[in-house]
């Protein structure tokens, strides 16, 4: 059985920085990406579906997080699909970062601060996958998907959390998976 895919792959028009997209994003933060436009009044994050004009590469991200760190191989059909492979990795890295014991405050720091801090991008020595990436053609930090990973890390949460409660022990299952067996 292979591993998903994005859906984006059928988009052509994205800007690419080295081979990496530049996709469209539901979010508040500022950057380089396309703004899509808000979810409806009352619409959780959770339900967005892929038919909806709101659904980005973060929905996509996060829905397919926990079938596709299962595969240890991903075989890569365009940008989209590095875009998929990147958002996996910093999943992963969250995960690790939050702990059973910590209550939705406490995750939320960390989850946030892991979004921020330096993060490994494609094309740095410590990123684990640059065979599969291309180096940034631009000058540094011009790229670097910082909105994707603050966008990841306040979904996450709200997945992590659900009403405020938990932390998910679905989720929490995931923090010893390596997508692809690695790890940053």
């Amino acid at each position: 059985m292979p591993a998903y895919h994005s859906i984006f792959l059928e988009d052509r028009d994205v800007p690419v920085i080295g081979n990496f997209p530049i996709l469209p994003l539901r979010t508040r933060t500022r950057g380089p990406a396309y703004t899509l436009p808000a979810l409806p009044p009352n619409t959780p994050d959770v339900d967005v579906t892929p038919e909806s004009e709101s659904y980005d590469c973060v929905d996509e991200i996060l829905s397919l997080f926990r079938a596709n760190v299962l595969f240890r191989n991903f075989e890569i059909n365009g940008p989209a699909d590095r875009m998929l492979i990147y958002g996996t990795l910093f999943i992963s890295e969250c995960l690790g970062k939050v702990k059973p014991t910590m209550n939705a405050r406490e995750a939320e720091k960390a989850l946030i601060n892991a979004a921020l801090d330096s993060f490994a991008i494609p094309g740095d020595v410590s990123f684990p996958l640059n065979q599969a990436f291309e180096p940034p053609t631009r000058p540094p930090g011009c790229g670097e998907p910082t909105g994707v990973r603050q966008e990841i890390a306040v979904r996450l949460h709200a997945r992590l959390y659900p009403g405020g409660e938990g932390p998910s022990k679905f989720w929490l299952s995931f923090t010893k998976r390596k997508f692809m067996g690695k790890s940053l």
